[in-house]
């Protein structure tokens, strides 16, 4: 078996090398990054270990979507990679649940450990692969620039699922007074009622306002500090609320 790292693009000629250079039964890529292009395609057996339960979530981001959009279940596909991105025939499929307080860091490392069963599953079983259905389909996508702007006009689960599904690699955050972005690694969705788009500091407590309520900040990391909690920060820094 080959384990191929990320290339360095998709026609890249160190990824090429890599490719025809090996000489293995199976080639195993994950979060790999790019398409697998012709004459590679035909000439290795590939595995692709995508955790998302396929076809929901094809894409760059299937961690992070899933959490975002609310899902209840997602898990890891043992899949054949073509020339459409994560749309190849599936062999063997897993679920596994989101928790309520689930976070990116702590379903991803559940997803790596299901991948890893499958596909020793897979290589040691070979089971068949089947065509993936054609309903269902979702595209997973990178995760922008303003994807991690907590967005006011949003409500508060929303908020909080976006929180958790950016925490702790990519980071969600809001705006301070002068233009500054404070990052929030863990918060909770309350009724309190604050001016959507503001921080409001009420006993002892960090909120943000938005669409029907607000977002307890409960640990944030301001701009150039390290995380901590938000009780703390508030002590000297409540007159930066926005």
């Amino acid at each position: 078996m080959c384990v191929l790292p990320t290339p360095l693009g998709p026609s890249s000629t160190t990824f090429s090398a890599r490719g025809t250079n090996a000489r293995c039964a199976n080639s195993v890529i994950c979060a790999f990054g790019a398409l697998i292009k012709e004459p590679l395609l035909s000439d290795y057996e590939w595995l692709n270990v995508h955790p998302s339960l396929l076809p929901r979530w094809r894409g760059a981001a299937p961690i992070e979507r899933a959490i975002d959009a609310g899902d209840e279940r997602t898990g890891v596909s043992i899949m054949r990679p073509t020339a459409e991105m994560d749309a190849g025939p599936i062999c063997l499929q897993r679920d596994e649940p989101i928790k309520p307080r689930d976070t990116y860091g702590t379903l991803a490392p559940r997803l790596a450990r299901l991948g890893g069963e499958l596909l020793i599953h897979t290589l040691e079983t070979h089971p068949p692969f089947e065509e993936q259905p054609a309903d269902g389909v979702t595209v997973a996508d990178k995760i922008s620039a303003e994807d991690r702007r907590l967005d006011p006009e949003r409500t508060p689960a929303e908020l909080e699922r976006r929180v958790r599904a950016l925490s702790p690699h990519v980071g969600a955050w809001v705006g301070l007074a002068g233009d500054e972005r404070m990052g929030v690694l863990f918060a909770r969705a309350v009724n309190d009622r604050v001016e959507p788009g503001h921080l409001d500091a009420r006993e002892g407590r960090l909120l943000f306002g938005c669409s029907g309520g607000a977002l307890e900040l409960l640990e944030v990391k301001p701009p150039g500090s390290r995380a901590m909690d938000a009780k703390a920060w508030l002590h000297g820094h409540a007159g930066r609320l926005v």
